[in-house]
């Protein structure tokens, strides 16, 4: 099965140039990351991630839902694909709010590298929280800007650090190297993240989208604004039907019919301090 290109572009909302260009690559990203929110509905109900290119357009563009990185990623390399782009699919260690300073995370990140012209190009559609929503070079040591924050890669012998500008300092996203992965590669590591009883994704609810000018996130009951000014904002939601209410809003989700949901976002309450 093959994307349905035209149904794609309709939901971020591109109607713009379909060459395969830096420009092209640039508003398909800023499209896909403020439309499909990075969420884990999924592995909060104990449902299944797939990642067929069938489930992955039932759930995210038809059903109005989001995912997380290999859900967002996956689809959003099945687009570029169509749209003539060189694709390659690249696998990172997470080091963003790392437990054990100096611990070696596993591989349970994706992101894209896409050669334009002979020239590569790093995309990323769902680090949630602080998702690149421009493509940057593949180029260490040099300031980039995004629609959002400012992003600079470090070299490490045959390895990347991906870091982002927050105010005045720059903070670790992820380490990565240039090695291709494959569908199965990627199974495997999702069946992890979304299975194990010790995950994140398992066991909290993580939720994130970009907008022109600020970020939402949303971690369990914790509601964040971060403005690009520096300002941030924070609520704690007090119901179910509050989660609710943002999910569908300011995440623009089309949520699932189902009773396990409300049950598990009343789990989410955090106890009164």
């Amino acid at each position: 099965m093959t994307i349905d290109l035209d149904a794609y572009l309709l939901r971020i909302g591109h109607a713009g140039g379909r060459a395969p260009t830096l420009d092209t690559l640039r508003a398909i990203l800023a499209g896909h990351t403020e439309t499909i929110a990075f969420e884990n509905l999924n592995p909060l109900l104990k449902w299944p991630v797939r990642l067929d290119v069938g489930s992955l357009q039932r759930k995210m563009v038809q059903g109005g839902r989001g995912g997380y990185c290999y859900e967002q990623n996956i689809l959003l390399s099945h687009a570029l694909h169509a749209l003539g782009f060189e694709v390659t699919g690249l696998a990172a260690r997470v080091l963003w709010n790392a437990a054990v300073a100096g611990a070696i995370p596993p591989r349970t990140h994706m992101l894209l590298r896409v050669d334009i012209e002979r020239r590569p190009w790093l995309v990323d559609a769902g680090f949630g929280v602080m998702t690149p929503t421009g493509p940057l070079q593949l180029k260490a040591e040099e300031e980039q800007a995004t629609p959002h924050e400012a992003f600079r890669l470090l070299a490490d012998r045959d390895e990347f650090v991906m870091q982002t500008k927050i105010r005045e300092g720059w903070r670790s996203l992820y380490r990565f190297d240039l090695q291709a992965q494959l569908l199965p590669d990627y199974e495997l590591a999702n069946w992890y993240v979304s299975t194990h009883p010790e995950s994140r994704f398992v066991n909290g609810l993580m939720v994130a989208r970009p907008a022109p000018g600020r970020r939402y996130t949303l971690l369990n009951n914790e509601f964040t604004v971060h403005h690009l000014n520096g300002g941030t904002k924070r609520r704690m939601l007090a119901s179910a039907a509050e989660i609710r209410t943002l999910l569908v809003g300011e995440f623009q989700l089309t949520l699932p019919d189902t009773p396990e949901l409300d049950s598990a976002l009343r789990r989410l309450i955090a106890p009164a301090r």
